[in-house]
């Protein structure tokens, strides 16, 4: 598989990727910004947060929904304001919220992270129904993933420094069961970050310090790596107009200079053929 740098936006920590509008959005957590991307004429914007930005996905109102440091905001990117809806978290204000996914009925997941990555503070948010609860999954220092099956009745979290993966079955009223562990990492493999779901029922995950990405089976065996010419890799997003492109956002964050000249792509975004088809992403009902 060949990876491309599609666009060379040197994010300090690139994320969040996510098909939307016949574009691929994404944020850089630390340069506290939101960008789309055009892939049909390879144009892009930026828009600046309030705070670090861990994601934005699309809303049933037709704006998106953003997870900033201090909470789920309302984005309208027409204006490019943001507006607070709801803190998850008012008694720990050395988190920030990381990353996200919608189920197929709207629901949100949402988890939360300590900004120093040290503190076993991150804990695992739902919102349905105009109301956000903590699932009570234990808490971990990174949270991570997280990504549902098609069905919505499996949820894959990630514990990003304990790497582990664990999967979790979905009642229908959005309760959790009891966490099983479903992938161990390796000592020098890196660090799972963001996941996604294809159209197959695998999962991607992308790999902090892993250079790449792998794909899983639903067993929890690796089935492909692919390799990035960049060490940093964070998530992944299927996009196009069958959502057959896979992209990539990457990041610098904690390279050093000499490590930086070796990897001059560092922070951009990239695209490759996954040889797999993604699933259409629900707008949060909120």
């Amino acid at each position: 598989m060949t990876v491309r740098s599609v666009l060379p936006i040197g994010a300090m920590l690139g994320e969040g990727p996510v098909w939307t509008g016949n574009a691929l959005w994404f944020v850089d957590i630390k340069g506290r910004t939101v960008h789309r991307f055009d892939p049909v004429d390879g144009s892009s914007r930026t828009w600046s947060a309030p705070d670090q930005v861990g994601w934005v996905l699309p809303a049933e109102a037709g704006d998106m929904i953003a997870g900033v440091k201090t909470g789920l905001h309302r984005f309208d990117p027409v204006t490019g304001s943001f507006a607070l809806l709801h803190d998850p978290e008012p008694d720990h204000p050395g988190n920030r919220l990381n990353d996200a996914a919608t189920d197929r009925t709207g629901r949100l997941w949402f988890g939360s992270m300590d900004d120093g990555e040290a503190a076993m503070t991150g804990r695992l948010y739902r919102c349905d129904g105009g109301a956000c609860r903590d699932t009570r999954l234990p808490p971990v220092t990174i949270t991570n993933g997280p990504a549902i099956s098609a069905d919505g009745r499996t949820l894959y979290h990630t514990d990003t420094l304990g790497k582990t993966i664990w999967r979790v079955a979905i009642a229908d009223d959005g309760a959790l069961g009891a966490p099983e562990r479903h992938i161990v990492i390796g000592k020098d493999e890196g660090y799972p970050d963001g996941s996604v779901i294809d159209a197959e029922g695998c999962l991607w995950v992308a790999f902090y310090g892993g250079w790449g990405v792998r794909r899983y089976d639903p067993s929890g065996r690796m089935m492909r790596f692919v390799r990035f010419p960049v060490a940093n890799v964070t998530k992944i997003a299927f996009g196009g107009a069958e959502l057959t492109t896979a992209y990539a956002t990457t990041g610098r964050e904690g390279l050093d200079n000499a490590a930086l000249a070796a990897q001059p792509l560092a922070g951009d975004l990239f695209a490759f053929d996954p040889g797999v088809a993604g699933l259409p992403v629900t707008p949060a009902k909120i």
